[in-house]
C-alpha cells in the first residue's frame, strides 16, 4: 500500500522522540518558531510522504534550511535554554 501525499487527520497522532508524548503533524509542521521541526521528515516519513508534502509548502530556501540544518546536540541545546532563562531572571 502507497502512502498518502497529504498529512493525516488531527486526530492522527504519534510519540514525539523530542517530547516524549503524542502530538500531531501540525504541530510539528511550526514547532520551531513556525517552521518545522528539523525531526519532521523522520518522524512521519512512515505516514505519508512527507518530503513531497513540504517540498510544496515551503519555499526552496525553507526546505534547504530544514534539511541541511545542522542538529545540536542535545546537551548543547539544554545549556542555551538555561543560560536563556538565566538572562531572562536578571533582566527581571
Amino acid at each position: 500500500m502507497s502512502r498518502p501525499s497529504t498529512p493525516p487527520e488531527q486526530s492522527v497522532q504519534i510519540r514525539c522522540p523530542r517530547l516524549g508524548h503524542e502530538i500531531n503533524f501540525d504541530y510539528c509542521r511550526q514547532e520551531n518558531m513556525g517552521r518545522p521541526c528539523f525531526k519532521i521528515l523522520h518522524c512521519w516519513y512512515p505516514y505519508f510522504r512527507v518530503e513531497e508534502y513540504l517540498r510544496q509548502e515551503l519555499t526552496e530556501q525553507e526546505f534547504s534550511d530544514l534539511i541541511d540544518k545542522p542538529v545540536k546536540p542535545k546537551v548543547l541545546s539544554l545549556m542555551q535554554a538555561i543560560q536563556d532563562v538565566q538572562k531572562r531572571e536578571k533582566k527581571d
